[in-house]
């Protein structure tokens, strides 16, 4: 994809969410060119636009994309992201692509689709519509830093935690760690995910620090601080700085913290850690978002501890491809 379709894809993207998530901070021209044309990891990702043409040129009024995924354990899976400008609603363009979308992963062998709507919006009557099945209800969380008092955050951060004790880095985990890091990565796999066939994914160092080299490779800055404990790694909990050092929201990815080792605040404790090194190294950061499955009742109470609030509701919707 070129950059100027990227461009256009943004522009159709941005325009949809201005009127279904106004509040909602929306990608730089940057961010969305970086995800269309940049690496992935095991995974592909297609294209649409769909375009109106009239006596004074031609315009983009429809934006697609459909992600699928090529690692072992997801192979049936693709997942879809779709966008019609609000004054081009109506006309049958999200159908024509959804019709696309669909058409090109059964042509993949893909036997569920995956899409992401804003609760309460004119995406979310699209996919009831269109016969997908709602498996899975995210809150979304935004935490004003300037809300978060220093004091008591270091007091989270130092708390007594016999036998276990904190690593940090930025981008690629450290050799001496991969393959701990890795089998604490594979503990996601009993996160909550609702009725969501999401299938499962296997972590081994390769994959781990292939994963820290595409965030590195579109611009990113990954920071990850976890609690070790003897020779393995008990938990950790990531953050991306979008765009590099000069971000000012960040993204919360990934916090786990392996079955063995739960119910010892280690989620609140290496949290709180990640907190302190945001302000410490990087002060420009004004606010992180993150999402949490609805029925992830431990993580959403680690992260209101925290102070992060609800701020809106999505749901995840799946689509039956074929059957199997």
């Amino acid at each position: 994809m070129s950059w100027k379709d990227a461009d256009a894809w943004h522009e159709v993207a941005t325009a949809s969410l201005a009127e279904d998530l106004p509040d909602a901070a929306p990608p730089s021209p940057g961010q969305t060119r970086t995800r269309l044309t940049g690496p992935a990891l095991n995974s592909r990702l297609l294209v649409w636009l769909a375009v109106e043409h009239a006596r004074d040129g031609r315009r983009a009024v429809g934006a697609a994309s459909l992600r699928l995924f090529d690692r072992t354990g997801q192979e049936h899976l693709a997942e879809a992201e779709l966008h019609v400008r609000p004054d081009a609603r109506r006309r049958g363009t999200g159908t024509r692509l959804l019709s696309a979308l669909t058409t090109e992963a059964v042509a993949q062998g893909r036997r569920s689709l995956v899409v992401e709507a804003p609760a309460c919006t004119p995406a979310d009557l699209f996919c009831v519509r269109h016969g997908f099945r709602r498996a899975l209800t995210l809150h979304h969380l935004l935490l004003p830093l300037h809300d978060v008092h220093r004091g008591w955050l270091d007091e989270l951060a130092t708390g007594d935690h016999p036998g276990y004790r904190t690593a940090e880095w930025e981008g690629e985990v450290p050799d001496v760690l991969a393959d701990a890091f890795a089998a604490a990565k594979n503990a996601m796999n009993d996160m909550p995910v609702g009725d969501l066939d999401h299938g499962t994914v296997g972590w081994d160092a390769d994959r781990v620090r292939a994963m820290a080299a595409v965030v590195t490779g579109r611009g990113d800055t990954l920071l990850t601080v976890a609690a070790l404990h003897g020779d393995g790694v008990a938990g950790f909990t990531e953050l991306v700085l979008p765009g590099g050092p000069t971000a000012v929201r960040a993204q919360q990815y990934d916090t786990v913290v392996v079955p063995a080792h739960r119910g010892r605040g280690l989620g609140v404790w290496l949290k709180a850690q990640m907190l302190c090194r945001l302000h410490d190294e990087h002060p420009q950061v004004v606010e992180i978002e993150t999402d949490n499955a609805a029925d992830n009742v431990p993580m959403l109470a680690v992260n209101e501890q925290l102070g992060f609030r609800r701020v809106r509701t999505s749901h995840r919707y799946q689509l039956a491809l074929t059957e199997g």
